[in-house]
């Protein structure tokens, strides 16, 4: 198959590596500097060079905020039989962009970013396929993913904007109150250390990324439960309630052992 990946990023980078072994690829990316880390595949920079290739399925791998954008510019220069496909993190738009756009379409979510996954060894993560997409689509993206490993889950648009909600704005979130009241620390502890490596992983993610994710439709409520949460907590504490620490403690242990 002939395969155009948009975006020479990491991501489209990883599945170029994954792709270009098996199938017919080609990258197109408009900045440079970028095609000097990709092998085994053509790199284009033109319009023209993508309507020579005659791709047969598009991923698109740029950043959220240049997804639409990125099919509008790529769609007059393809033809009507190739499925478009994007791994959007944020899916704000896509579903009335597809409904509209006159190619057979497949969404697809790698649960899984290049900050903190091994790419290497992804057994433990998890990849959403969209389930109002294309058949044979779907079915591509789902022996890929098989492939490396990863449990996949089949949601609508909606289901997997409420999953977002819920494992992405709240670890972002918890983040963004921890980085914001960070002080200098000479001598920090072990758990200090990792989350503040977690916080600058999730800090060095794209500014629009975190934006569209925490102004995901389903996100206030998730952060609205964490305010009640820490309602309660400070109560316990300020008032140094022992058994309601406990209380506290033993659910949410619960909790964690009820979703590793």
């Amino acid at each position: 198959m002939r395969i155009l990946v948009l975006g020479a990023g990491k991501m489209g980078s990883f599945f170029l590596d994954l792709l270009s072994f098996e199938h017919e690829t080609a990258v197109y990316e408009k900045n440079p500097e970028r095609l000097r880390f990709t092998f085994n595949t053509m790199r284009f920079t033109t319009m023209e060079e993508i309507e020579a290739f005659k791709p047969e399925l598009v991923i698109n791998a740029v950043t959220v905020k240049n997804t639409l954008p990125a099919f509008e510019e790529v769609l007059p220069h393809i033809s009507k039989d190739c499925i478009i496909s994007d791994i959007a993190s944020v899916k704000t738009g896509l579903k009335d962009f597809y409904s509209t756009c006159g190619h057979r379409y497949v969404s697809t979510h790698p649960m899984f970013g290049p900050t903190f996954a091994n790419l290497n060894q992804l057994s433990h993560e998890n990849a959403i396929i969209i389930n109002e997409g294309d058949y044979m689509g779907k079915i591509f993206f789902k022996d890929l993913y098989q492939r490396l490993g990863l449990s996949i889950y089949e949601y609508t648009f909606d289901e997997h904007d409420k999953t977002v909600a819920y494992s992405l704005s709240i670890p972002f979130v918890s983040t963004f109150v921890f980085a914001a009241v960070m002080k200098h620390q000479d001598a920090p502890g072990t758990t200090f250390k990792r989350h503040m490596n977690i916080a600058k992983g999730v800090l060095s993610e794209d500014d629009y990324l975190l934006q569209e994710i925490l102004f995901n439709p389903y996100t206030s409520g998730q952060v609205e439960e964490i305010r009640t949460e820490l309602k309660k907590l400070l109560d316990i504490i300020e008032h140094k309630n022992e058994s309601g620490m406990n209380e506290y403690l033993t659910k949410i242990r619960r909790n964690v052992k009820i979703n590793s």
